[in-house]
């Protein structure tokens, strides 16, 4: 139960955070304004989405293969997210899930993805960006937060897609692919 409790607060934070995101935004053109209205948007604007994160690949460059052979690869989740296509078909999402991680412990993770798509969002369609995100470990200080950016990419069709982000790295950390879908209800 303990592992759960890390999850439980930042999907907690994250759904409460959100509804009362339009209070501070103010109409002004600073960086902050702007990403507070995304965020808005994207909550009160998009759809619901169903998040299924199912595996991780670790570059075999990067590691021993005794430490490959220790990793678990298959990090079936859960999550719940809102997400739109805004003015440009660009697609915004505000996410919460978790899954387990590499040494099989809980991770939970929430954030905030933005990606250029090529395609017709009710259509076959890929995209490229980034994803603002919080997440935490029990190996890497013991669940204390950990916020990051990372590359995303995607293929979809329709309200389906397949996603992965990359977790850049050295020799012994890092260097992982981390594969979800997305499935918009």
């Amino acid at each position: 139960m303990t592992r759960l409790r890390p999850t439980a607060i930042c999907i907690a934070l994250a759904l409460c955070s959100t509804s009362s995101a339009w209070a501070v935004c103010d109409n002004t053109d600073s960086l902050l304004d702007r990403t507070c209205q995304h965020v808005t948007d994207t909550w009160e604007q998009g759809g619901n989405d169903l998040y299924i994160p199912f595996h991780t690949y670790h570059l075999r460059s990067a590691y021993t293969s005794e430490k490959i052979d220790s990793f678990r690869e298959d990090n079936w989740g859960l999550g719940y997210g809102r997400s739109r296509y805004n003015a440009s078909g660009n697609w915004e999402g505000l996410y919460a899930m978790a899954f387990l991680d590499s040494h099989s412990n809980v991770e939970p993770m929430v954030g905030y993805g933005y990606q250029w798509i090529a395609g017709q969002p009710q259509a076959l369609h890929a995209g490229v960006g980034y994803s603002v995100l919080v997440t935490a470990r029990e190996d890497i200080g013991h669940y204390t937060p950990i916020p990051g950016v990372l590359p995303i990419a995607s293929v979809g069709y329709r309200d389906v897609s397949l996603n992965t982000a990359f977790v850049p790295g050295g020799k012994g950390h890092g260097n992982v692919f981390f594969f979800w879908s997305t499935f918009g209800f």
